[in-house]
Order: structure tokens, then C-alpha cells, then sequence
């Protein structure tokens, strides 16, 4: 190993403080430069942050965005998802392979590029779709892709290649990327007219125990799925003895078929931070953490000047909006290709830079969570939530929807349809209606809340989105009569014998 890189890796570590909870931000940051860490390179991070080779080995060997071999100064991650498939993975895979003239999971002979492919990246609605490095490409056809892997060959960036550029804040010069937002329909929570920062104002006028009270009230659930009262939550990680307490946002959205928190974190970052900084305030945390998921690396440069404009504007730091005592700060953690790091356990493990194993429970996060100190885990749509009902009000909120499952939704629609895209609405939408307002017909069945939910046929697009009857974190797929279910099984099947951690014993023995 040569003297330069001795001195990168150990100036790396020190700009964390050689902290061995921060090892996936010293291993992304070194990750960027060489595309692989090695067996020395790895030695020397052990020794700097004082860990076991083996702990550094077993974190770089756990994501799927690590490599602990030399791969290409380019690294072409291709989607094979099944709604990828549907829209023509074949014919741009294909395309790739051939113009590269190497196989998934090789190296160019110059070793300038590698090609992989990748499970879901967020891109469903917009398919066929890829990463280079952390370009994304969208809406891949074979000449597209030979224009792609030309301008490879010339060793042109990527970020260069492409010339188009998405709307809204796709074009903001931080982020200058092809994605499109595709929200189609707007409701009255998350899309509407507000005025900025007005939850938070009204917030930091209450007692904590009183912005408890006004999330039970509202009825909101959280939005990741799962669907537990937020408000009960957040009770329990106030309440909780800890001299220390956190609060996670979950960006990790691994599940195949969802990409509205892409939406949200590109559109409405904002409203996310604002969200956070009131739960800061209501359970009485001064940190913060960001879970973004690596394939949404292309929005970090963004999101971190929207966090340097709310420190400038006295809207994080210290003493927030002059409420004295009220300290609160944001740090953004990068992920790196694991689906598992969603199940928020597994989520703190990957903040505390270790593997993304998830945790056995009790103790739950709310008592015993990131560093061991009480945490709350919500999504970005949750947090969108909570600082709309800090501005409108608890009974504005739970008069939308229906009474188990109050307020809107935002769903992520794509497969069989005229109109994939982000759509707001309320719950106890039936699913027949959903397909009206989506342009899908000839449907054969719809898979809710992703290959992690359940699908259902015909005799069942009577039933209503909610949690008392279909519930989902957003991920909504449509197929039609010409589909194979049994092959989008055994695909969905083929994506979690791959993404399994291998914790828990129906995963790993049934897999």
C-alpha cells in the first residue's frame, strides 16, 4: 500500500474522530475513491478506529454497494426488478453486455468498467432503469444504452453523460438528474399549500407532552408499513430513562415497487426536517439522524444544503426559532445497497457502523435504540405527517380517511398502467377505484405493500386501502392478464433469497 493512501485512509478516519460507530461513513468515503476495499486497506481502518480486522471485513462484505475486490472506475448497476423486467430489462441487460463485452458481475479487460446488477433502486415508475456510480439513468432502451457505454469507453463521467433533466428540484444544480417526480395526483396532507415552518412555530409553543397528545389524538400511523400509532411511540421514547435520546428518519425504501420517499425527499425536504425537528422537541432529543439509502446518493449533496440553510435560518442548531434550551441538529447516514437496513433495527445497527443485522426486540428501540439510548424509527412520510398536523390540527387530520386508518396515503404505482407515478389519497380508497384513477384495465392482480405484502385477484378489488384491511408502506404493482404470476413469484422469491439477512428462521429455512 502506498504512502498516499495510508495518508487518505487515516486522514478519513480522523475526520470522524476514528469513531467506530461512524464505519460506514469512513468506508463509503474511501469506497468512492478505489471502488473496493482490500485486505490492507481494511487492516488500516481496524487500527485506526480501534476494531478487528474482521469487524471491517464483515461490514464491507455485508452491502451490496462494497466490494472488497478492485472492480471499474465506473460500476454500471442495472435493475433487475420485476417491474424492470416487465418494461424491458432483457433487451437493455442484453444491450449492456454486449456493447461492454463482459457479463453481469465482470470487469472490462481494461478494467475501467464493471457491470452488475442491482435489486430495486427506486426507479420503478420510470423503468428500465440503472446507476452509474451514482448517476441514474432512467427509461433505458438498447440505444440508449449504446450511447451510455460509448461514452464509458472515452472515460466521460457520467454525471455528463446525460443531458436531460428531470422536473422540480431534478434540475436544482445539486442534484441535475434525468429522474422524474411523477406525482400525478396531489391530496390534501403532503402535496397541498402551506406555510413553511408553521408546524414547528406552533410546536415550540406547546409542552412536549402536549404534541404527544395531539399525534394520539390525530390518530396518524406511521407510514412504513407496519402502521404502529406515532404518537404512542413517540410517549414511549419521551417517557423512556436515557441521558441521551434520538430520533432516526427511515429513508432506506428497499421494498421492490416503492419510490414516493424519493419523491418527498427531493420535493419537500423541508417538511421531512421540519417533521424531525419537532419530534426532536417533543421527546427531547438533540441529535437526528437521516437514513439515506445508497441508491438515493445522488440527492445527499441536496440535502445537505437544505440542512445548512435551516442552520443558517436559526432553524436547527442551537436555541431553534429563540425557544431557549432547544437544541436539535440533523447528520445525514448513507446506506449501501442492503434491503434489510428498512426494518429499523437492522436500520441503527447500520448507523452505529455495523453490519445491517437486525436486533432482537425486547428491548425495543424506544427504550434501548441507536447507541443504546432511547430512539423513535419513523419514515419520511410519517414525518411529512407530523408537522402538517402540528400546523392544521389534530381533528383536521383524523376527519381524512377512514377511523382506523386516518389521513391520506401516498402510494407508489407502477407495472400495467397508463399513469405510473406518486398518488395522494385518502385511505379507504377501494382498489378498483385505484385502478380507474391509474388507467389499468385488463388487470389480472395487484401486489400491495410490495412482495413483502400480498397480492390479490380479481374476486378481491373490492377491498379498501387501509390497515384494517389492505395495508402498505406505498408500493402498489399492477399486472395484467398477460402476466406470469408464477414468474414474478419466483422473482420476488429469487429477491429475498438474496436480501434475506438470515435472522429469523421462516426467512432463512423457508427460503
Amino acid at each position: 500500500m502506498n504512502i498516499l493512501t495510508v495518508f487518505n485512509i487515516k486522514k478519513v478516519c480522523g475526520k470522524y474522530k476514528n469513531d467506530p460507530a461512524r464505519l460506514m461513513d469512513i468506508v463509503n468515503d474511501l469506497h468512492k475513491e478505489k471502488n473496493f476495499i482490500g485486505k490492507e486497506e481494511a487492516r488500516l481502518i481496524a487500527n485506526e478506529v480501534g476494531l478487528k480486522l474482521v469487524e471491517v471485513e464483515s461490514l464491507v462484505s455485508f452491502y451490496g454497494f462494497f466490494s472488497q475486490r478492485n472492480k471499474g472506475k465506473y460500476v454500471v448497476r442495472v435493475c433487475n426488478d420485476v417491474v424492470d423486467k416487465m418494461k424491458g430489462f432483457d433487451e437493455v441487460a442484453e444491450a449492456f453486455q454486449k456493447d461492454l463485452g463482459v457479463g453481469f458481475g465482470e470487469t472490462t479487460p481494461d478494467g475501467a468498467i464493471s457491470l452488475e446488477q442491482a435489486p430495486c433502486i427506486g426507479m420503478c415508475d420510470q423503468a428500465p432503469a440503472a446507476i452509474i456510480n451514482e448517476v441514474v439513468f432512467t427509461n433505458l432502451t438498447s440505444m440508449k444504452v449504446a450511447d451510455i457505454t460509448g461514452r464509458l469507453k472515452k472515460k466521460i463521467d457520467p454525471r455528463n453523460i446525460s443531458t436531460e433533466i428531470g422536473d422540480g428540484n431534478n434540475a436544482h444544480p445539486l442534484i441535475k438528474s434525468m429522474v422524474k417526480n411523477n406525482i400525478v395526483k396531489k391530496g390534501e396532507v403532503i402535496f397541498a399549500q402551506r406555510e413553511a415552518e408553521s408546524g414547528l412555530k406552533k410546536a415550540i409553543s406547546l409542552l412536549p407532552e402536549e404534541i404527544v397528545s395531539q399525534l394520539k389524538t390525530s390518530k396518524l400511523r406511521g407510514r412504513g408499513g407496519a402502521g404502529f400509532p406515532t404518537g404512542m411511540k413517540w410517549d414511549f421514547t419521551r417517557q423512556a430513562r436515557g441521558d441521551k435520546k434520538y430520533v432516526l428518519c427511515n429513508a432506506d425504501e428497499g421494498e421492490p415497487g416503492t419510490f414516493k420517499d424519493r419523491v418527498l425527499l427531493t420535493e419537500c425536504a423541508d417538511l421531512v426536517f421540519e417533521g424531525m425537528t419537532i419530534g426532536g422537541y417533543a421527546i427531547g432529543a438533540e441529535e437526528g439522524v437521516l437514513y439515506l439509502r445508497g441508491e438515493y446518493a445522488y440527492l445527499r449533496n441536496y440535502l445537505e444544503s437544505k440542512l445548512a440553510e435551516r442552520r443558517q435560518s436559526g432553524l436547527l442548531g442551537k436555541n431553534i426559532l429563540g425557544k431557549q434550551g432547544f437544541n436539535f441538529e440533523i447528520r445525514i447516514q448513507s446506506g449501501a445497497g442492503a434491503y434489510i437496513c428498512g426494518e429499523e433495527t437492522a436500520l441503527i445497527s447500520s448507523c452505529e457502523g455495523l453490519r445491517g443485522d437486525p436486533k432482537t426486540r425486547p428491548p425495543f428501540p424506544a427504550q434501548k435504540g441507536y447507541l443504546k439510548k432511547p430512539t423513535t424509527v419513523n419514515n419520511v412520510e410519517t414525518f411529512c405527517c407530523v408537522s402538517r398536523i402540528m400546523e392544521k390540527g389534530a381533528s383536521w387530520f383524523s376527519a381524512m380517511g377512514t377511523p382506523g386508518s386516518p389521513g391520506t396515503k401516498l402510494l407508489s404505482v407502477s407495472g400495467d398502467c397508463e399513469k405510473p407515478g406518486v398518488y395522494e389519497l385518502p385511505f379507504g380508497t377501494k382498489v378498483s377505484d385505484l385502478f380507474s384513477i391509474v388507467g389499468a384495465t385488463n388487470t389480472k392482480a395487484v401486489l400491495v405493500g410490495g412482495p413483502s405484502g400480498q397480492i390479490i385477484g380479481a374476486s378481491e378489488f373490492g377491498r379498501i386501502i387501509c390497515y384494517d384491511d389492505l395495508a402498505t408502506g406505498g408500493a402498489i404493482v399492477i399486472f395484467n392478464k398477460t402476466r406470469d404470476l408464477l414468474e414474478v413469484a419466483k422473482d420476488y422469491m429469487e429477491f429475498f433469497v438474496e436480501e434475506s439477512c438470515g435472522y429469523c428462521t421462516p426467512c432463512r429455512a423457508g427460503n
